[in-house]
């Protein structure tokens, strides 16, 4: 891959507060940025699969509030203990309309975790929808994705925000975290802890990387919002959303 690309976009993960990217994405389109290409995790690499697709922040935004994006979560059999995401499978197979990374109308790394090899892989091409699967398969909760002869889960069990696989090839990094800073008192249940471990380990790369971004929207009023709010999706679009044009605003960026 060539050095060619002037702004790339890296949109972490965080679960529902996925939302928070598609306004910040609306943002920065409205000003005139468009990136050229997208690193994703997690939530950033489903958001950052639709956006390279083609679709706008809005359109992804009615999709997954119409399709009702908690329950494309589904159990397998109970005594198995691990949730599965085949509803979200069948949404990406059905509306995604590029099969295939070389089919994006934008440039795509997705970060993935081989559970296997215990390391991160960053992929930029062949099948899509496996790899948004992996990419998306939250440890301890989520059934690990088998694609070939290895297993993997969520990239960000390595790096949640993934600089790496596109830092070298572009003039300019926006980088988005959507995991605010802060304290929980309260730790009890399965999920809870699950969701707070994950978050503790998030905290130790997404400083680091985000240290390496010329631009960095990190919004904190997504504080309060768990991985699986889902029903606050317009909420969290609006906090991305306003975030961001802070940002840009400060950096001298605003065009209106």
């Amino acid at each position: 891959m060539k050095h060619n690309y002037n702004t790339g976009l890296v949109l972490s993960g965080g679960g529902a507060r996925g939302f928070a990217h598609l306004g910040v994405i609306q943002a920065l389109e409205e000003e005139g940025i468009s990136p050229d290409i997208v690193s994703g995790v997690s939530a950033g690499s489903i958001v950052g699969a639709f956006y390279a697709d083609g679709y706008s922040p809005e359109e992804i935004l009615a999709m997954f509030i119409e399709k009702k994006i908690f329950s494309l979560i589904k159990f397998t059999v109970p005594r198995s203990g691990f949730l599965k995401l085949t509803g979200l499978r069948d949404l990406i197979r059905t509306y995604l309309r590029a099969k295939t990374f070389e089919e994006l109308k934008k440039p795509l790394w997705i970060t993935v975790t081989n559970l296997n090899k215990g390391r991160v892989e960053y992929i930029h091409q062949g099948s899509l929808p496996d790899v948004i699967i992996a990419s998306s398969s939250i440890p301890i909760l989520f059934e690990p994705h088998r694609i070939g002869k290895y297993r993997y889960l969520d990239g960000g069990i390595f790096d949640v925000l993934p600089v790496a696989p596109i830092q070298e090839y572009c003039d300019r990094i926006i980088g988005v975290n959507i995991n605010p800073h802060y304290e929980e008192k309260h730790i009890s249940g399965l999920i809870k802890v699950a969701e707070w471990s994950f978050y503790l380990r998030i905290l130790a790369s997404v400083n680091q990387n985000m240290q390496k971004c010329n631009i960095r929207i990190d919004p904190q009023k997504l504080k309060g919002f768990g991985i699986f709010d889902m029903s606050k999706a317009r909420e969290m679009y609006r906090i991305g959303y306003d975030e961001t044009k802070n940002v840009l605003k400060k950096e001298n960026l605003l065009t209106t």
